[in-house]
């Protein structure tokens, strides 16, 4: 989940956060896909963070804020993507590099044909992304009445900035297929459900989403400069192709979200002070 144009962020106290732990740092992850960083130097107060692998339950951060309902009972709010994926998770675990534009990528990404390979022909119309890319694409929901729009600030308004905020993930690998999935089926069109806001439709068939207590991602923060956003996230587990002709539809379609290229990722999060446990 993005932060980096997100101009409301400043409005609603973003500060960082550095203190004192008195726990050791999770040193799990073989990858290093984040920085050894001393107990010390760890933030706190913050809640917890994300991203995170969500194979994994534990967690000591215990900030039982209320969860967000369903997608269906929000509006949604914005949409965008983040190149790698900034969740590992059992479909998406081979770690790329600690980069603002590393994370992780879908398993199958190097058993790709040099059909679903080839570039399409042109300029790419959608930045930061080609062929053979793993991408975590995020559908951000809040409780405000709001318009849909760009950034996190379309999430919030001048009389609901503490809103219940949730996240629907899918990490896609993206491909030249027509037969893979296309993009502009999960895109948002003026259309509303019940008198709210709604994307025409959800990733579905990639397993059940884990749902947990977490933050907004973004590269501008790690495990010392955390994020005091608090949102419930839904991440499903497996990957998902994606026509990469479909998403040039979308940057070129005048999208509700002004999204013309993909963002970077925050690291991995594995300090289990900064996790929350998955219920």
């Amino acid at each position: 989940m993005k932060n980096i144009v997100f101009l409301s962020l400043a409005a609603v106290g973003l500060v960082a956060c550095q203190g004192a732990s008195n726990s050791e740092v999770d040193k799990a992850s073989p990858e290093a896909a984040t920085k050894t960083v001393s107990a010390e130097m760890l933030c706190q107060g913050m809640g917890p963070q994300t991203p995170r692998d969500i194979s994994s339950v534990a967690g000591l951060n215990l900030d039982d804020f209320k969860m967000a309902p369903s997608s269906k009972a929000l509006n949604l709010c914005n949409i965008h993507t983040h190149t790698n994926a900034e969740h590992k998770g059992p479909g998406f675990s081979v770690f790329v590099d600690d980069s603002d534009y590393g994370g992780y990528a879908c398993n199958n990404a190097d058993s790709l044909t040099d059909e679903e390979l080839k570039m399409p022909k042109g300029e790419m119309a959608f930045g930061k992304v080609k062929t053979g890319d793993t991408i975590e694409v995020h559908w951000v929901h809040t409780s405000c009445s709001i318009t849909p729009g760009e950034g996190l600030g379309s999430c919030l308004s001048d009389t609901c900035t503490n809103p219940l905020l949730r996240v629907e993930a899918q990490t896609f690998l993206v491909v030249n297929d027509s037969n893979a999935a296309n993009f502009m089926d999960f895109d948002y069109t003026g259309s509303k459900a019940g008198g709210l806001h709604q994307a025409k439709s959800l990733p579905a068939g990639t397993g059940a989403p884990v749902v947990f207590r977490g933050s907004t991602t973004g590269p501008s923060y790690d495990q010392k400069t955390c994020s005091p956003l608090k949102v419930t996230w839904s991440v499903r587990p497996q990957c998902m192709k994606v026509d990469i002709n479909s998403l040039n539809t979308w940057a070129t379609s005048g999208n509700a979200f002004n999204e013309k290229s993909s963002h970077g990722v925050r690291q991995l999060v594995t300090a289990p002070e900064l996790l929350s446990p998955i219920q």
